[in-house]
């Protein structure tokens, strides 16, 4: 299982990774509009990653 686990967060950060390496100004513009946003904004925006990666768990396994 922490195998598993240490695999997923591995390619959490080549993903996350990407952006900021093919488009840097991209990346940098997204950060932009997200400082605009209010906390209430924001948590949803982390509540609605976090229940789509949620559901990928439950149907890809």
């Amino acid at each position: 299982m922490s195998n598993n686990l240490l695999l997923a967060f591995a390619l959490m950060l080549v993903l996350e990774g990407l952006l900021p390496f093919v488009a840097p100004s991209a990346w940098r513009e997204t950060f932009r509009r997200l400082i605009r946003l209010t906390d209430g904004q924001i948590r949803f925006i982390g509540l609605t990653s976090m229940l789509i990666g949620l559901v990928l768990l439950i149907v890809f396994k």
